[in-house]
């Protein structure tokens, strides 16, 4: 092991566990798929099953040892692989739900809560093979229970796929005429990362060793109580707090992640210190920036309060850890945050404010219900604004986005588990219909062109 903790820090260790809803969010290996490819689509499928189930026989087993002696919650255990895209284009059949059905039997053989990478890279254009999957994606994601899905559409280098955006358009709105669920499980990314371990957006990159461990940590509980400690203390105080805490979460992160990988016999990739909720009270981003002084999140100031939070734990979690990677910072998803519903509720968070706080935060819109009535061209508009956030900014952004069926303004969308509940938001009613049928690519910005 790299390092040592001394007394001290296993007891605050054992507090933030014990008290703080700290926790390693998920362990997930990703798993490189190329090999699989094969003209017959079945015979793609077992082989792609068949990897599966012998590379991550021992996954779970190991994550629940390391549970239990070094008494770490691990909640997730998950996969991601190759885009399905990739794997897939040599298949003669256009039926790439025969491959999601695969992908999640060897998901519930070895034990995983999720399996990430039913997804296609189409930032600059889309090929036959990018046309299939996305075309699959609402029955594969309604007819499986584990398979995740995500397509990049938007690049800084290569601009934004407005083809592709208009595409995701409609299948998320066909999706969601199929259930609520599979929305839930698909994200539309700009500047998406090889390495992320979070789902619904995780898949295993083409840059990636044949194998690799990534690590995702979280600890909103912990940072929130760190901070009330510092209540109407200067921000260079309220700065040097959530570093030192976001230290101490990334630690605990690398530790599990390397004891993972030499177990495994697997690579340790990187360790993604994102601060994800849960609908747990004590578990939520919207109660940390409420201790910074805001009466509610959406009120003024709320963009300002969390691009330091970000900041903030990206510098922490750095010098803990040599390889960190993914999204690292800070999720705002809607329904799996109760801080966030309680705002959305109230009239204080609303989509336009939730699309400002995504220009410094690590994701984007996320988990956000809608009217079931809003439009596929409406949908593909607010894609598009949210990717021209990540375009232009350098960074990733990402679109959750589910209309429910049969719900309007103000009613209230189950999801269950980890998914949570949430208000559906008001959207914005001016159509963009004639901007998105435009068609063809934004180009990148002038920034772009660095060589």
């Amino acid at each position: 092991m790299s390092y040592l903790m001394n007394s001290s820090e296993i007891l605050q260790t054992i507090r933030m566990i014990d008290q703080q809803h700290l926790d390693v969010r998920t362990v997930t290996m990703g798993i490189n798929l190329l090999d699989c490819a094969d003209r017959d689509i079945r015979c793609c499928g077992e082989k792609i099953y068949d990897k599966l189930c012998k590379t991550a026989e021992r996954l779970v087993p190991v994550c629940c040892d390391i549970e239990q002696e070094f008494g770490i919650p691990i909640v997730n255990k998950r996969i991601s692989v190759t885009p399905i895209s990739l794997v897939a284009a040599s298949c003669a059949s256009a039926d790439y739900e025969i491959l999601a059905g695969f992908m999640d039997r060897a998901a519930k053989a070895v034990g995983v809560n999720f399996i990430g990478g039913f997804s296609a890279l189409c930032q600059k254009g889309l090929t036959e093979s990018d046309l299939r999957l996305i075309r699959s994606i609402p029955r594969a994601l309604t007819d499986t229970e584990l398979v995740c899905a995500s397509v990049n559409v938007g690049s800084t280098k290569a601009g934004i796929n407005m083809d592709a955006v208009k595409q995701m358009g409609l299948v998320i709105r066909e999706t969601a005429e199929l259930g609520p669920i599979g929305c839930a499980k698909l994200v539309v990314f700009c500047n998406a990362p090889d390495d992320n371990p979070f789902m619904a957006g995780a898949f295993h990159g083409v840059t990636e060793t044949d194998n690799v461990i990534n690590v995702g940590v979280s600890g909103p509980g912990v940072i929130n109580h760190a901070i009330q400690g510092v209540k109407g203390r200067p921000f260079g105080e309220l700065c040097d707090t959530i570093k030192k805490t976001a230290f101490k979460v990334t630690r605990l992160g690398q530790l599990v992640a390397q004891e993972a990988s030499r177990r495994l016999g697997i690579p340790y990739g990187i360790v993604d210190l994102s601060l994800a909720p849960t609908p747990a009270v004590g578990d939520s981003i919207a109660e940390i920036l409420e201790s910074m002084g805001l009466d509610k999140v959406g009120a003024p100031g709320t963009t300002a309060a969390l691009a330091l939070l970000n900041d903030a734990v990206k510098k922490g979690g750095i010098m803990a850890s040599s390889y960190v990677g993914g999204l690292s910072g800070a999720f705002i998803p809607v329904s799996e945050d109760h801080g966030m519903i309680s705002a959305a509720q109230c009239g204080a968070l609303t989509i336009e404010k939730l699309e400002a706080m995504t220009c410094v935060c690590s994701v984007g819109l996320d988990m956000i219900a809608i009217p079931g009535k809003t439009p596929a061209s409406t949908i593909s508009g607010i894609i598009a604004d949210e990717m021209a956030i990540g375009m232009i900014n350098q960074k990733t952004t990402a679109v959750r986005i589910i209309p429910v069926e049969g719900k309007d303004v103000g009613e209230v969308a189950e999801f269950g588990g980890l998914l949570g509940s949430g208000p559906v938001m008001k959207v914005n009613p001016w159509s963009c219909e004639d901007f998105i049928a435009r068609g063809g690519r934004i180009p990148a910005p002038v920034h772009s062109f660095k060589n």
